[in-house]
Order: C-alpha cells, then sequence, then structure tokens
C-alpha cells in the first residue's frame, strides 16, 4: 500500500505576518516557514496507519509550489516518511491547479489513498482535496477526526455542523483531515540526522503536462490593523466603569 500525503508550506503560526510591497504576498524571505498544520496532521495519521498495518506501507509526502521545499519536506523525513518529492512550479498555484497537479502525479506514483489537511492556514481555501478527487473520479472524506482500515475500504468519522458522521468508502480514495484527528510527533534528533541524507526526489512541472489558465486573481492584501493602548486604573471602582464601557464583542 502506498499513501501520499500533500504538504504545502506556510509561514509559521506564531509569527506576526506582513504583507508585501507588491500587496498580492504575504512574508519575505526572512519569514520562518512550516508545514501547513493540518498537512502535518495528515502525515501523523499516514505515519500512524503505516504502524499499525500488518502489509508493507510506504508513506510518501510531497511538497509544490515555487518556493524551496527543503526544510519541510526534510521535517516530514524526520517525522518518518520514507520518500520525498518536491514539484517546482513556475508561479503560485491556486487551489485548482495544485489539483491538477497532484492528479498527474497520481499517475505516476499510483497512491491507494491521498492524505491531506482539510485547509491551508494561510488562505483558508478548503478547495484540494476536493478537486482532487473530482479529477480522479475518486471517493473522498473530508473533514475526517478519526480514520480506520477495513480490508480494502476505511472507516472515517467526520466533523460536520450537525455533529459526528461515519462513512465507509472504498480504495482508492482522497481524504482531508480535521484538527481533532491526531497530535503530530516530533522528530527526534538521530530521526532529523538521518533525513539529512535522505535524497528528495525534485520533479518537473513541465513534464507533468498541466496547462497553467488561472482563475483566481489577488487585488490585494493588508496587513490586519492591531490596535493596543495601556490605561493605568487606581481604583477596581475605575476598572468596573472601564469594563461597563467596553464596546460588546462582536
Amino acid at each position: 500500500m502506498k499513501l501520499l500525503v500533500s504538504t504545502k508550506r506556510v509561514i509559521d503560526t506564531d509569527q506576526r505576518v506582513q504583507v508585501r510591497d507588491n500587496q498580492a504576498e504575504a512574508g519575505d524571505a526572512d519569514s520562518p516557514y512550516i508545514i501547513n498544520p493540518f498537512d502535518a496532521i495528515a502525515l501523523e495519521e499516514a505515519l500512524r496507519l503505516q504502524e499499525s498495518s500488518n502489509d508493507e506501507v510506504e508513506v510518501v509526502i510531497v511538497g509544490i509550489g515555487q518556493e524551496d521545499y527543503e526544510q519541510e519536506l526534510r521535517t516530514g523525513l524526520g517525522m518518518g516518511a520514507d520518500r520525498a518529492i518536491w514539484i517546482e512550479t513556475p508561479s503560485t498555484l491556486d487551489p485548482w491547479h495544485v489539483a491538477k497537479t497532484l492528479a498527474a502525479l497520481v499517475e505516476k506514483e499510483a497512491p491507494d489513498i491521498v492524505l491531506m489537511g482539510k485547509q491551508a492556514v494561510d488562505d483558508d481555501s478548503n478547495q484540494t482535496g476536493q478537486f482532487l478527487a473530482a479529477i480522479l473520479g475518486w471517493p473522498q472524506a473530508t473533514f475526517a477526526s478519526r480514520v480506520e482500515m477495513t480490508g480494502g475500504s476505511v472507516r472515517i468519522d467526520r466533523e460536520t455542523d450537525r455533529g459526528v458522521e461515519t462513512i465507509l468508502i472504498d480504495l482508492p480514495a482522497v481524504i482531508t483531515t480535521d484538527l481533532r484527528l491526531n497530535e503530530p510527533r516530533y522528530a527526534s534528533l538521530p530521526s532529523i540526522l538521518r533525513a539529512k541524507k535522505k535524497k528528495i526526489e525534485q520533479l518537473v512541472f513541465s513534464d507533468l503536462a498541466v496547462e497553467l489558465d488561472p482563475r483566481i486573481e489577488i487585488k490585494s492584501m493588508v496587513t490586519a490593523a492591531l490596535e493596543r493602548k495601556c490605561v493605568q486604573l487606581e481604583s477596581v471602582e475605575q476598572l468596573a466603569e472601564q469594563l461597563g464601557n467596553s464596546p460588546p464583542a462582536k
């Protein structure tokens, strides 16, 4: 069995994000990047499925983008992935083109399951997994909070607005992961050192024959306003008065 995990490189969520001068992109060359947290959950689940299986299971992670994915992919290798693939693209891709690129890679790799986070924390699109399943004609399970292999099928609990929904889907399939699915492991120092010696396979985007027909154009992006002020109070009564005059939370 082969599990393919799609990962996205995003700015570290612990950092304050600044918009670039072009007002169309966030972050700069000095911004720290990490694996999208939801994708890290997908990778963790793939590793757990591998560890719990009696059969041979290969976990492959992939990064798609024009940025250098080496650090993030090596983090994934350090967590336990067997192989890593970087597809360098000529420009930043929207979810539709990421899905088309993944579909081309699926033809080459022939995985049984494609896993990814339900969304990326930078754009919150929540589209790539659904697009990919539609292109491939595969069943999909989104917002997975529990994944259990049952022979040639997968039993999945899904987080929905109405509650938890349990479904059974046949393989091959696309699964997108929710926050409650697991807690990703930290890569140990020996694992990190071993990961540095592993080869990252780089594919030429043009060889995948994916047509780029941009459908989304970012017109502008601004940094969210952050307003703070310090007020020194002399008594509890003044504090109560200030709180009473504060506008209600929205």
